[in-house]
């Protein structure tokens, strides 16, 4: 599928994979390797951007992808995001969804949202948000995503 069909229906806390369709070359041919691992691999969903105008061009819709964290004794040192806009030349597929009752630690910031963590329970997420110190992170439960929890509002960390 392509990228603006990422961007319209792909939840948040997805596992995408993508791919140029090109085979992966033998582990011996290092750059060739490092190239095609760079159009070729799977991350979670953690942002969409709609398209913005600016004063002398317009950014394409895009969609960016957690891909992993370098760390040291605990202590994450790199964080590799990878974004993707609508005109994409990758397949994208949707490997996996979040499962139903699954907690989505979201962050809004500059009118969007953005996937923190994805947490097994409301627990789970809480103590998540707790060690990291998001004070304006909200929670949401996979699969009551239209408000049908009690009263219709977001849990609210």
């Amino acid at each position: 599928m392509s990228a603006t069909i990422i961007i319209d229906t792909a939840p948040l806390g997805a596992l995408i994979r993508y791919t140029d369709g090109s085979s992966k070359p033998p582990a011996r041919f290092t750059k060739k390797l490092a190239a095609w691992e760079r159009s070729n691999g799977v991350g979670r969903l953690v942002k969409k951007e709609p398209p913005g105008p600016y004063a002398t061009w317009t950014a394409l819709a895009s969609f960016t992808l957690h891909e992993g964290n370098f760390s040291s004794d605990g202590v994450i040192l790199v964080t590799i995001m990878r974004s993707h806009s609508a005109d994409s030349a990758l397949v994208f597929e949707v490997a996996e969804e979040p499962k139903p009752g699954q907690v989505r630690v979201l962050l809004d910031f500059g009118g969007n949202t953005e996937l923190l963590h994805l947490a097994e329970s409301i627990t789970a997420a809480e103590l998540w948000i707790a060690k990291e110190g998001y004070r304006n992170a909200r929670l949401e439960i996979v699969g009551d995503e239209d408000g049908e929890r009690a009263g219709g509002a977001d849990l609210a960390a």
